[in-house]
């Protein structure tokens, strides 16, 4: 899966965190992109099996596009946070994760995770 429908996936999980129902608007507003983009993607989610968008146009992630979702949205949160951890600012921790959160390798996920968690103790 590319970079932009891991970014569209973890939006919608998000949003279905915060609100009871999440549609093609709530993306758009929320990615700050432009409708017929969020649509044309919206479609190609759909079609490859990773949402379900009912008959009111209201979005809900399949299996497959929840555990892609919670994937990049748990290396969004644990770079983020081992990002401030280091003095980085917020805002800077944060858009260096949403970048970093998508080419990283699991091997290299995963010792950041542990080293994080042995920071901890």
């Amino acid at each position: 899966m590319k970079e932009s429908g891991e970014m569209y996936l973890e939006s919608i999980l998000v949003l279905s965190n915060r609100q009871n129902s999440v549609r093609s608007i709530d993306i758009a507003e929320y990615m700050d992109y432009s409708k017929p983009s969020v649509s044309r993607a919206v479609g190609n989610l759909k079609k490859d099996g990773y949402i379900i968008v009912d008959e009111r146009g209201n979005i809900a992630l399949t299996k497959n596009g929840r555990d892609i979702a919670e994937k990049i949205y748990e290396r969004h949160i644990v770079l983020s946070g081992l990002f401030e951890s280091l003095g980085v600012s917020h805002e800077t921790a944060v858009d260096d994760a949403c970048r970093i959160e998508h080419v990283i390798s699991d091997e290299t996920f995963e010792a950041f995770k542990n080293y994080m968690s042995k920071c901890e103790k």
